[in-house]
This record gives structure tokens, C-alpha cells and sequence, in this order.
């Protein structure tokens, strides 16, 4: 028995499910490799943490949904060979095949990858109930910020457009926009933090009248922002640091940190 093969019995035995000729292999391959014992324990460990009574923090619905539509989806049987792959490689074979002699071929394998997979995502879920910075994480892969799929869309487009300027401090804005998208994203780069109490709020600048787009954080230095409205040709794309919120009279106060041509 490979270590692999061990790996999913071991799997299986940390969860109570292996048959009793599993049981039986894994014990033996667990006397002639002691070596092995670390990946036993740390599975036993992840086994008792799915246990353990914690203080619940709920993970949204969409999240624990999407990751059993993943179960479900993934082939149980380890590899990617489909029934007609499998169909075609008995054609190719002789037609007559003496098995007269030869040895059963276990079933569990299959069993113990969908196990050792069932397993893993058990974990997941276990971590979206118990840490809530683990749901927030898995939301924005599952389910990334309107910005992101916006900029995909631009950069999708056959008319996208972008232009970029240098910041004061070293950090950089890009504006990325599409008439055909009718969409513009900001993305800063090495852009301070707009302080407490403050935010940054976008604007289109149309000729000498600015136009709110709404506002902005950002992390770490980083930010990604769809601006709010349509973007008309010739429109400037400019940055104000306001109060939390926005500018409450819905122009800007203060003289903009990024003004970001688009003509």
C-alpha cells in the first residue's frame, strides 16, 4: 500500500467509516509504516474539531450551499475517465479476457477518495461555523464584489479603454471603463487611507459639473471600485476625500486627490 491509499483510510478511520476490511488493511499498513502515524493524528485532530462545542457564528446560507453543490458535483470514483472513456478502452481491448485466474479488485478505493474529499470539505464547513473570518474569506471567492466582476466584464469588452496616473505618494489609479458595458471601475494601487471619520467618494467631472458616483474604502493600499451612474464620453473620473458617508451636499469639499482623463 502506497502512502496515498493510507491517506485515505485514514480519512475514513478518523470519521468511524471504514468497512471491516478496510479497518483491517489500515491497521496492517499502520504496523509496517509507523511513520505514517502523523497523518492518523492530525486526521483524528480535524475529526474531534468537527466535534468540538464552539461558539456559532453563521456563515450565509450561500455559502455552505455552494460548497454542497461542489460535493455533488465532484466524481466520486478519484480520476476523469467518464463512461464513454471507460466504454472506448474495452473496444480497443481484445474481446476475450481470461479471468479465470485473476484477483478480485477492491471497490473501497473509490469509496475512500469520495471519503478523504467528504472529509476535507466537512473541515471547511466546520471553520464557516466556528470562525467567521473563514465565511468572509470563502464569501469573496464564491461570491466576488460587484467591482471585480464589472472589471471583468470591461476588460471582456472589445471597446474597453483604460488610462492611468501616478500618484503623489508613489501609488497609482487606473480607470478602466466600456461604452458597451455602460460600466467604470477605479483601481488604486498604494492609495493612504482616507481616516477616520472620512471616505473616498468618485465623481464623474462633466465639463465643470461634477457628478457623485458614490463612495469607496480601501485595504491596505488597495481598492477596487465600481463607480455608480453612467459614464458619458469625455467624462473625467476624479477622486474627493469626504466625511463618512459622502459629501451631504452632493458636491464635492475638497480639492480631488485623482483626476483621471478620459478624452
Amino acid at each position: 500500500m502506497n502512502e496515498k491509499d493510507f491517506e485515505e483510510l485514514a480519512a475514513g478511520a478518523a470519521l468511524h467509516s471504514l468497512s471491516a476490511d478496510d479497518e483491517r488493511r489500515y491497521r496492517s499498513a499502520l504496523a509496517e509504516h509507523p511513520e505514517w502515524e502523523d497523518t492518523v493524528d492530525a486526521d483524528i485532530a480535524t475529526a474531534a474539531s468537527l466535534a468540538d462545542p464552539v461558539e456559532p457564528v453563521a456563515a450565509p446560507a450561500h455559502i455552505r450551499s455552494a460548497l454542497l453543490a461542489q460535493i455533488a458535483d465532484m466524481p466520486q470514483n478519484g480520476g476523469s475517465r467518464t463512461d464513454t472513456d471507460v466504454s472506448s478502452s474495452h473496444e480497443e481491448r481484445p474481446a476475450v479476457v481470461d479471468v479465470s485466474h485473476a484477483e478480485p479488485q477492491p471497490e473501497p478505493k473509490k469509496q475512500r477518495r469520495w471519503t478523504r474529499t467528504v472529509f476535507a470539505l466537512a473541515a471547511c464547513l466546520a471553520v464557516l461555523v466556528g470562525v467567521g473570518i473563514g465565511a468572509v474569506a470563502l464569501n469573496q471567492q464564491l461570491n466576488p464584489p460587484a467591482s471585480v466582476i464589472a472589471l471583468q466584464e470591461i476588460e471582456a469588452a472589445d471597446d474597453a479603454q483604460q488610462a492611468t496616473v501616478t500618484l503623489d505618494d508613489g501609488g497609482s489609479a487606473t480607470a478602466h471603463w466600456s461604452a458597451s458595458t455602460g460600466k467604470a471601475v477605479l483601481v488604486a494601487d498604494g492609495l493612504p487611507s482616507a481616516g477616520e471619520g472620512q471616505t473616498y467618494e468618485l465623481w464623474f467631472v462633466r465639463g465643470d459639473a461634477p457628478v457623485s458616483a458614490g463612495v469607496f474604502d480601501v485595504d491596505g493600499g488597495d481598492a477596487t471600485a465600481l463607480l455608480a451612474g453612467d459614464m458619458q464620453a469625455g467624462d473625467a473620473i476624479a477622486v474627493t476625500v469626504e466625511q463618512a458617508g459622502g459629501s451631504p451636499s452632493g458636491q464635492p469639499t475638497t480639492d480631488p486627490v485623482i483626476v483621471i482623463p478620459t478624452a
